[in-house]
């Protein structure tokens, strides 16, 4: 039984492994296009402010998923979960939803000033944006007060 877990452990571990470099070669990926177009836009003289803020929200999502590639590989791959404590394992996802919030935080800024310059009307998608970010950064607080051990 104690080999079947171990083939299981490995296979798991190969396929996180996969996706997480999957996941870090698409977000290069990503951040590569953002400054190919801004390239593009320098030297064709189209539009360079549309151009940055496209690429400012392809850079952002590139950096989150960079971001949870990165995590996964450190945690699923890379570490032993059998040996991790509850305090770090804890630790593990307080930091996957900071990487998330930052991620919303960022990506409804990009849309707010998009929508500014656009349309002012469409301005409230990119607020309940923000408003979904500043929850999950309170959700985070509340969920550390509600799991902090009292002994620190």
């Amino acid at each position: 039984m104690n080999n079947l877990k171990s083939v299981s452990d490995l296979i798991g571990r190969a396929v996180y492994g996969l996706i997480s470099l999957s996941l870090g070669i698409i977000s290069l990926t990503m951040m590569g296009v953002a400054l190919w177009d801004i390239w593009l836009s320098l030297h064709e003289k189209t539009l360079l402010v549309a151009a940055l803020l496209n690429s400012i929200g392809l850079i952002v999502i590139g950096m989150a998923v960079f971001d949870v590639s990165k995590f996964m590989l450190e945690e699923e791959v890379l570490s032993s979960s059998a040996t991790k404590s509850p305090a770090k394992q804890r630790e593990a996802l307080l930091k996957f939803f900071v990487i998330i919030a930052i991620a919303i935080s960022l990506e409804s800024l990009v849309f707010v000033f998009d929508a500014g310059t656009k349309d002012i009307t469409t301005l409230i998608y990119p607020t309940l944006l923000l408003v979904s970010a500043i929850l999950v950064v309170v959700g985070l607080g509340v969920y550390q007060r509600l799991t902090r051990d009292d002994g620190q």
